[in-house]
């Protein structure tokens, strides 16, 4: 059973008058299997600490451990963290000019499994998970994420999660810009990796919308850097009901 370790994480980002810090001591164990819920309003770092995970380099830890399975993951490479099983679809996926939807996702899949997959059964195992998600075939012979809508890339995110089966998953804001029928099917994909057991969520978002889709274990609120409370799925119902302002008296980290 994988389990991802956060303990005291303390990260900074280099601003005009000097570095400032984002993360405050952030704690956080994401079991292989769960599915937890990261709340926050705008600007209280919950993205920063799904690309402090991935590895990006804006981001410096100042202080404090990252875990997967007891390896280190803070002195991984960013290749190197995917290939352990950390997963991350981004809030804003990037264009990249000159690689095909299906080169890239075999490439990537070789990388974390360690052999090229067959080419009949991985064909078809593409094809079908696409067609889960509503997306057109056509797209597999598409620059990666050039020219798609914001749905599509969102769906191109979640193809990558079933194709890769990573140990830990980290969405950031995976809802952002859905209309109805493309959270729902986004959701459902999300749900159809969660049902394996085999992979822990992390879920970050700022509304509950997407929670009416997928069901959290654990919530936790998240605000001037730092996990501010934790409970069960109700904790989002009092989020609804109440929003952030009883976290943020201080002033949000941006």
């Amino acid at each position: 059973m994988a389990t991802l370790e956060i303990r005291d994480l303390h990260v900074s980002v280099e601003a005009d008058n000097g570095s400032r810090e984002i993360l405050k001591g952030v704690d956080l164990t994401v079991k292989q299997g769960e599915t937890h819920a990261i709340m926050g309003p705008n600007g209280s770092g919950k993205s920063t600490l799904a690309y402090s995970l991935a590895g990006h380099p804006k981001y410096q830890i100042t202080s404090g451990q990252v875990t997967l399975d007891g390896e280190d993951v803070l002195e991984m490479s960013v290749d190197e963290r995917a290939r352990a099983g950390l997963f991350l679809a981004m809030q804003y996926p990037v264009e990249i000019p000159g690689v095909s939807v299906s080169n890239f996702l075999r490439t990537s899949a070789t990388a974390t499994r360690g052999e090229a997959p067959k080419l009949r059964t991985w064909v078809k195992e593409v094809r079908e998970t696409m067609e889960r998600l509503h997306m057109d075939p056509a797209f597999a012979e598409r620059n990666v994420n050039e020219g798609f809508s914001g749905g599509e890339k969102k769906r191109h995110e979640i193809l990558q999660l079933e194709l890769l089966k990573p140990k830990i998953a980290v969405l950031d804001e995976t809802d952002s810009g859905l209309d109805v029928d493309a959270l729902r099917v986004v959701s459902e994909g999300v749900n159809r990796v969660r049902e394996s057991g085999e992979v822990g969520t992390l879920l970050i978002t700022h509304y509950t919308r997407i929670l009416r889709y997928i069901k959290p274990d654990h919530v936790h609120v998240f605000a001037n850097g730092r996990i501010a409370e934790s409970g069960g799925p109700e904790l989002a119902d009092k989020l609804e009901a109440e929003g952030y302002e009883a976290y943020t008296k201080d002033g949000a980290t941006q």
